[in-house]
């Protein structure tokens, strides 16, 4: 795993969109994070999954950033899963009390079926 961040996003059917997360998402990166996220809600997203399998470190920012696209997710009557498969990112989750208001999925497939 390498902690050089990069984040990709892209459409799956007319309102499924998949944000996908790796390296360190921290308050350097976190504005491409929420522009990737944006990109995909502002064009008619409402159900997402945010895959945070390859990320190795998540700060408050990206915290931040996850919790405005629960809002515009919710807002916009539609869900949102995130994908966690590193120790780092289950115990930040844990700490904050996150990972009761998101729905937390070990691998992509498991979210995809939750939010289908």
């Amino acid at each position: 795993m390498t902690d050089v961040f990069s984040v990709s996003s892209e459409r799956q059917g007319a309102t499924t969109g998949i944000v996908t997360l790796a390296g360190e998402v921290d308050i350097y990166t976190a504005p491409r994070f929420k522009e990737g996220m944006l990109e995909l809600l502002d064009g008619g997203v409402h159900t997402l999954i945010v895959d945070l399998s390859g990320v190795t470190f998540i700060d408050s920012t990206a915290l931040g950033v996850l919790i405005g696209g629960l809002r515009r997710v919710h807002d916009a009557g539609g869900s949102m899963a995130l994908v966690v498969a590193t120790p780092a990112v289950e115990r930040v989750l844990s700490i904050t009390g996150l990972d009761r208001v998101f729905a937390v999925y070990a691998t992509r497939a498991a979210a995809a079926e939750a939010v289908a």
